[in-house]
C-alpha cells in the first residue's frame, strides 16, 4: 500500500511480516494505513505489509519454507542467491533504497513471548534512529554495537550501512493477534510520522512514553537439548547471576541452569519447553545509557 500526501515530505517506508507467524504487526499496519486514508500527510508511506508471503501461507516460523534462511538475517541479499537472499535484495533494492526513513514491524514468533522494544545498529545514522526509536516509544530502545551485535544481516542494519535510518519495532508474540500489541505499533507508527512532520493533530498521541535506552542485546542459548523451563517472565528486571531458567532431561534431571550473565531486563523467551542444543532461550537488554554514563 502506498499513501502519497497533500503535501511534499519524507519518503518512509514500513514493512511487516519478514517472519510469517509474526501477526500482529501485519494487522496494525493494515489497520495504520487504511486510516491514513483520511489524515492530513505530508510526504509517502510506502508499507509491504506482508514481506515473506510463503511463510505466511505455510505458518513456517522464524524461515523461509523454500530455504529454511532467516530472511531477516539475509540483508542487503543477493539477486543471484537462495529465495530468502533474492526477497531480500528485491526488499532492499525496490524499497529500502529511495527511502528517508525505515520501520520494520515485527514480534515474538510461534514460540516466543515479548516484552515490547525497538533495536537498531550503531551508525553513521544512528543518532537519527534512536530519535525514531525514542518516538516509536516502546519501553526499551536497544542501540546494536558492532563486534558485539547479536544479529547480522538484519533490515536496519541493511537500511543504516546505505545511510538509512531504520529500526526493528517488536511488540506482541505467541502467534497471537492481540488489541494491545496492535495499538502498540499503530499508536508507535503515528507517532514517528508526527516526529518527521508527516502528520498534524491526534496531540494524545504524541505523548512518548519513558524510553530506557540500552546498549547491549545478549542472548542466551541452551546448554543442551531438552525440556525449558524459564524462571522469568518478558520484562523482568535481573541482576547479574539471577537463576532465569532450567533445562531438563525427559525424566525431570537437570541438564543445565541458565543464569544472567549481567545485569539486565527480559525482552523475549522461547515458551516451548522443547529446546535444542544452543537452541535460542531469551534475550537480555543490558547497559542501561544514563546521565553521565552507560552501566
Amino acid at each position: 500500500m502506498e499513501a502519497r500526501g497533500s503535501r511534499p515530505g519524507p519518503m518512509v517506508t514500513l514493512l511487516a511480516g519478514v517472519h510469517g507467524c509474526e501477526y500482529a504487526p501485519m494487522a496494525a499496519l493494515r489497520h495504520f494505513m487504511r486510516g491514513l486514508a483520511s489524515s492530513p500527510l505530508s510526504g509517502t508511506v510506502r508499507a509491504v505489509l506482508m514481506a515473506n508471503p510463503s511463510a505466511f501461507r505455510q505458518r513456517t516460523a522464524f524461515v523461509t519454507p523454500e530455504d529454511g534462511k532467516n530472511l531477516n538475517r539475509c540483508f542487503p541479499g543477493d539477486p543471484q542467491g537462495t529465495r530468502s537472499e533474492r526477497l531480500a535484495d528485491l526488499l532492499f533494492t525496490r524499497f529500502f533504497r529511495g527511502s528517508d526513513v525505515l520501520i520494520d514491524l515485527h514480534a515474538g514468533d510461534l514460540v516466543e513471548a515479548l516484552s515490547p522494544f525497538t533495536l537498531y545498529d550503531a551508525s553513521p545514522v544512528a543518532e537519527q534512529a534512536r530519535d525514531l526509536a525514542t518516538a516509536y516509544g516502546m519501553p526499551l530502545a536497544i542501540r546494536q554495537e558492532g563486534d558485539t551485535a547479536a544479529v547480522s544481516g538484519t533490515t536496519c542494519a541493511a537500511a543504516a550501512e546505505a545511510g538509512v535510518p531504520a529500526i526493528i519495532a517488536e511488540a506482541g508474540g505467541c502467534g497471537l493477534v492481540t488489541a494491545d500489541a496492535v495499538a502498540a505499533h499503530t499508536a508507535g507508527l503515528t507517532r514517528v510520522l508526527h516526529h518527521l512532520g508527516m502528520l498534524r493533530g491526534r496531540a494524545q498521541l504524541l505523548r512518548t512514553p519513558g524510553v530506557r535506552h540500552m546498549t547491549r542485546f545478549v542472548w542466551l542459548r541452551s546448554p543442551a537439548a531438552g525440556w525449558w523451563e524459564p524462571d522469568v517472565s518478558p520484562g523482568a528486571r535481573v541482576e547479574a547471576g539471577s537463576p532465569l531458567g532450567t533445562v531438563l532431561d525427559p525424566f525431570g534431571e537437570v541438564l543445565g541452569q541458565v543464569t544472567a550473565p549481567e545485569e539486565g531486563t527480559v525482552v523475549f523467551l522461547t515458551t516451548s519447553p522443547a529446546v535444542s542444543s544452543e537452541g535460542l532461550l531469551l534475550a537480555l537488554a543490558g547497559g542501561e545509557e544514563h546521565a553521565g554514563g552507560t552501566t
